[in-house]
C-alpha cells in the first residue's frame, strides 16, 4: 500500500458537524432524516463528574476573567490619576 493511499484510509468522511441538507442546494433531499437533539437519550453524570465538568469550565474562564479584572483596575487607576484634582 502506498502513502497515498493510507492517507485517504485515514480520512474520516461519516463525521458530520452541521447538515448541509439545505433546500435549494442541488443536492437537497427532503426526504432525508434529520438527527433531532431532543431524541438522543440524556447523559447520565455521576455527581463527581458534573463538578468536574463546572470546575473545569470556570478554569477555563479564569484566564479571561483576571485579564478583565486587571484591566478595569489599570483604567481606574489612570482615570484617578489623569482627574486628580
Amino acid at each position: 500500500m502506498s502513502k497515498k493511499n493510507k492517507k485517504q484510509d485515514d480520512l474520516d468522511t461519516e463525521t458530520t458537524f452541521a447538515d448541509m441538507n439545505v433546500e435549494g442546494f442541488s443536492w437537497y433531499d427532503p426526504n432525508k432524516k434529520k438527527t433531532d437533539m431532543k431524541k438522543r437519550p440524556p447523559i447520565k453524570l455521576s455527581r463527581k463528574e458534573y463538578w468536574a465538568m463546572v470546575f473545569g469550565a470556570l478554569e477555563s474562564m479564569l484566564p479571561m476573567l483576571l485579564c478583565m479584572i486587571v484591566g478595569g483596575l489599570l483604567v481606574f487607576l489612570l482615570a484617578y490619576l489623569w482627574l486628580k484634582p
